[in-house]
C-alpha cells in the first residue's frame, strides 16, 4: 500500500473538493488557501513538488508528459469531465477516493474521465 497523498486543490475546482477530501482524512489545501490563484501553471507545478502534493485540476496543460514529466511530480491528477459543473466534479473525485488509497500516485499522471482512468508514468 502507498502512502497516503497530500494534495493541493487547482483554482478552477471547487473548494469543496478539499472538504471532501479533508472528510476522507487526506491532507488537502487549496490554491485559494494559500493565495496561489492566478499563479502560473510552472510556479504552482513547482510549489507541488517542493510541498509534496499531488495536483488535482481540470487544466490538460498538467496531462503533457514532456513539459510535466510524471517523475518529476508528487502526482497530477488531471479530470476531463464533458460536463464540469460542481456535482459532476464531486461525484467524480468521490468515485476515485478509494484509489488515492490504493494506488501509487507519486510519479504519476491520472487522466480521469467519467469511464476510465487512464495512468501514465516517464
Amino acid at each position: 500500500m502507498s502512502p497516503r497523498p497530500r494534495f493541493k486543490i487547482d483554482e478552477n475546482l471547487p473548494t469543496e473538493v478539499a472538504d471532501l477530501l479533508r472528510q476522507a482524512n487526506y491532507d488537502a489545501m487549496t490554491v485559494g488557501e494559500q493565495a496561489l490563484a492566478g499563479t502560473l501553471d510552472r510556479q504552482l507545478a513547482y510549489v507541488c513538488q517542493q510541498e509534496h502534493r499531488a495536483l488535482i485540476t481540470l487544466d490538460t496543460d498538467f496531462a503533457n508528459i514532456c513539459a510535466y514529466p510524471p517523475k518529476d511530480y508528487p502526482g497530477l491528477v488531471v479530470l476531463r469531465l464533458r460536463r464540469q459543473d460542481k456535482l459532476q466534479i464531486l461525484a467524480m473525485v468521490s468515485r476515485r477516493l478509494p484509489l488515492f488509497a490504493r494506488e501509487k500516485l507519486v510519479g504519476r499522471l491520472w487522466i480521469a474521465d467519467e469511464q476510465r482512468l487512464r495512468i501514465r508514468e516517464k
